[in-house]
């Protein structure tokens, strides 16, 4: 999937991707998508409830060969 800005999340526990995710995303323009790399466990949940309270879009979720969580949201 294409996408206009990383944020590299791995290595950090919550809420940290999530505030890295919000603030990659207040410097982005609407129906930009950004990709993000994750591995705490709970960053599936913690993802979902970002984007029902924020509006912006889950556009996919899976995971990469490296074992990684990969979110990639598009802004609102």
């Amino acid at each position: 999937m294409d996408f206009d800005k990383e944020v590299d999340a791995r290595g950090l526990n919550c809420p940290l991707p999530i505030l890295r995710t919000k603030k990659a995303l207040a410097d982005m323009l609407p129906g930009q998508v950004v990709r993000v790399l994750a591995t705490d466990p709970g960053a599936v949940k913690d993802f979902q409830a970002f984007a029902k309270q924020t509006g912006n879009e889950l556009v996919q979720v899976g995971e990469t060969t490296d074992r990684a969580f990969e979110f990639f949201m598009k802004r609102k």
